[in-house]
């Protein structure tokens, strides 16, 4: 069933600034008939007898004056975004000019859309779920090729089809199990258990594929963060740079010049990997420099991956000691700088890392770097055309609520306990389903979701 709502919505969907066209879309019942009160086209034909998905060249015209030269498309209500009737108007691209028509059109009817209420209108008229809508949330904020194939993914429904075949499989054991609560006197012969222990523990195993792709779409969707970590002057600023291939950070021969945490992206493989330069780690009695010290440790505590780097042409000392100890239970890459010089540095210390040889300053090793870090980064598993990756955390906490729900589910059936038990169980675990695609989500939380979007989509 459509979802018509009372009133028409209007937002310019382009980025607002000078640019060389801006769309501002119109959407809602009456909309062809508000455009067509504005504008003019150059053949005298009106929109309205226009056909579904096309273009018409005019002029947006208000009290008798021309105010641009547009283009307006026109979408029918049910085969358009919204499953609304929809226009838009592409106009110059101009900060005036779109105000002035964005003003024209609120006063000849239309109301300033919401964030997020053209997506909202098309979840609400059933177009998308929500899972859908939230994939374009993160194609908006995709940075790299990699991120936007993952959201497409979701977008087409991947996510949202494998999540409704679980919660398939839930239902079918309810409505089994329903059937024995109304028919008190057959009881649930031994077979009939085993047949929902094993439901069950295929739903339990396809909701841990996917809570098991979780850290990896995690990584896609906000990136990686790596820090770069070692004692003052041992190249982690020239790193960063050669990584960059920029002049991003300060590099000078003078031990602390890196105060402060240095941020920047970068791409590898398709993930967004967010490289941060930290202060020299070393014992100091300078306020400042110790600040930066006890920060770059803090955010080393934090990274996903951390650059450790040695001088191998200076004999390993206390602070190198203490630094090999704090990395020993984390995801680390040794990074054995100055190669071009003669090694003083003890090597066996390292025998049980993950160590790459490399001279930052001749520019050598860096592509074992890059392709360690991808290693680290890349699950082979996850690599196939038809994978979908759970990049959102809302969706992994309610797999793993759905989760615990089935684990408890085969419980009460392993032990044989009432199917009414069964079913409070794995009711649980279809309502939390149920939220990941909005099909039993509050109206608060699907506010919440759609408030994070841009105005205009």
């Amino acid at each position: 069933m459509i979802y018509y709502t009372d009133d028409i919505i209007a937002a310019q969907a382009t980025p607002v600034g000078m640019g060389g066209i801006s769309i501002i879309r119109i959407s809602g019942k009456g909309s062809i008939d508000l455009v067509d009160s504005i504008f003019i086209s150059k053949s005298g034909v009106k929109i309205a007898q226009k056909p579904t998905y096309t273009m018409t060249y005019g002029n947006i015209v208000y009290n008798n004056a021309v105010i641009d030269e547009v283009i307006v498309s026109v979408m029918r209500a049910p085969n358009s975004y919204t499953c609304e009737d929809v226009v838009e108007i592409n106009c110059h691209g101009g900060i005036a000019a779109v105000k002035k028509i964005m003003d024209i059109v609120v006063l000849s009817g239309a109301r300033v859309a919401d964030a997020g209420e053209f997506t909202k209108r098309a979840f609400l008229n059933g177009r998308i779920d929500i899972t859908q809508a939230e994939a374009v949330i993160d194609i908006i904020n995709s940075k790299t090729e990699r991120t936007v194939k993952n959201a497409l993914k979701q977008l087409s429904g991947g996510l949202s089809d494998k999540v409704k075949n679980i919660r398939n499989i839930l239902i079918d054991i309810v409505a089994a199990t329903d059937a024995a609560i109304d028919y008190p006197d057959d009881e649930i012969e031994e077979q009939n258990y085993s047949q929902i222990e094993f439901n069950l523990n295929k739903a339990l195993k396809d909701v841990e594929e996917l809570i098991n792709t979780a850290e990896m779409g995690k990584m896609l969707q906000y990136g990686v963060n790596v820090v770069i970590l070692g004692k003052p002057n041992v190249g982690k600023s020239s790193l960063l740079n050669l990584l960059l291939k920029e002049e991003r950070a300060i590099v000078t021969d003078i031990p602390g010049t890196t105060r402060d945490t240095v941020e920047e992206f970068i791409n590898i493989a398709g993930i967004p990997i967010k490289i941060m330069d930290t202060a020299g780690i070393r014992d100091t009695k300078d306020t400042v420099e110790k600040i930066g010290v006890d920060k770059a440790i803090k955010t080393a505590n934090d990274a996903d991956i951390i650059l450790f780097l040695i001088d191998t042409s200076k004999p390993l000392d206390n602070d190198d000691l203490k630094l090999i100890d704090f990395v020993n239970d984390k995801k680390v890459i040794v990074i054995l700088n100055k190669i071009d010089l003669e090694c003083k540095a003890n090597l066996s210390l390292f025998c049980n890392f993950n160590t790459v040889s490399m001279s930052i300053k001749e520019n050598k090793g860096i592509d074992s770097l890059l392709n360690a870090i991808e290693n680290i980064i890349i699950d082979s598993s996850l690599e196939s055309d038809d994978s979908v990756m759970v990049s959102n955390i809302r969706h992994k906490n309610l797999l793993l609520s759905s989760k615990n729900a089935i684990e408890k589910a085969l419980y009460t059936t392993k032990t044989h306990m009432p199917e009414d038990f069964v079913a409070i169980d794995i009711k649980e675990a279809i309502s939390f389903l149920g939220d990941i695609t909005g099909e039993s989500l509050k109206d608060d939380i699907i506010n919440r979701i759609f408030e994070k979007f841009c105005v205009g989509k």
